[in-house]
């Protein structure tokens, strides 16, 4: 595919961007207001990839003089092309087939499964109206907020975008200050149980010597 027809296929954007927004909701099931809002910011930035990847190339655009001078020959308007890092990183052949794309497919799958693995143990406390400490969340507190990072950068190691590379960060933010109103909540709610629970089990990087010392 090459030239223009590589973009301006907004039935492509709708589909992938459906596709992947019910994945997330589907392994999510968001229901609580916090809920809500990381699978909704999650949302915005799938939105926005496949809109540059399928719709309109806003970053080809915006750098299609540094690019035209840097890589003459180029026709960065083929959908190919539109694999940046592949061609800024000098690899050759087909972009799928690079270390990052491995990479980035490898990130999304496994991200995809932190976020059923965490959500089916989050959801079962909340119904049961207890603490959160089996599975993923024995490791880590915040798995779900890990899930949806890995599954975000796995998708800018494959299709960086201007936006969603500014996205990217800001979103983290987001999680990191929804993980703590969480945790805030959490702390009215259970107390000392949630306080035993954060000495023994660290917010973001998991742990794998897991230690049944807290229990719900």
């Amino acid at each position: 595919m090459h030239g223009e027809s590589a973009y301006g296929l907004w039935t492509l954007v709708i589909l992938n961007s459906a596709i992947f927004i019910f994945f997330a909701f589907s392994f999510s099931k968001p229901q609580t207001k916090t809920d809500w809002r990381s699978f909704g910011a999650f949302s915005a930035f799938i939105i926005a990839l496949f809109t540059e990847m399928y719709g309109f190339p806003l970053t080809i655009y915006f750098l299609s003089g540094w690019l035209a001078e840097k890589y003459p020959g180029i026709d960065f308007l083929s959908h190919e092309n539109g694999h940046l890092l592949h061609t800024l990183f000098g690899f050759e052949g087909n972009p799928h087939f690079d270390p990052l794309h491995i990479a980035s497919n490898v990130l999304i799958i496994l991200g995809f499964f932190l976020l059923a693995s965490a959500w089916s143990v989050l959801h079962k406390a909340q119904q049961t109206r207890s603490l959160a400490t089996t599975g993923w969340y024995a490791r880590c507190r915040h798995p779900q907020y890990i899930a949806f990072i890995l599954i975000m950068f796995g998708f800018l190691l494959q299709w960086p975008t201007i936006l969603t590379v500014i996205m990217f960060p800001v979103l983290v933010v987001v999680y990191v200050r929804l993980a703590k109103r969480e945790e805030r909540m959490a702390l009215k709610e259970f107390g000392d149980d949630y306080r035993r629970y954060m000495e023994v089990t660290p917010a973001w990087i998991p742990k794998f010597n897991v230690d049944k010392t807290v229990s719900n």
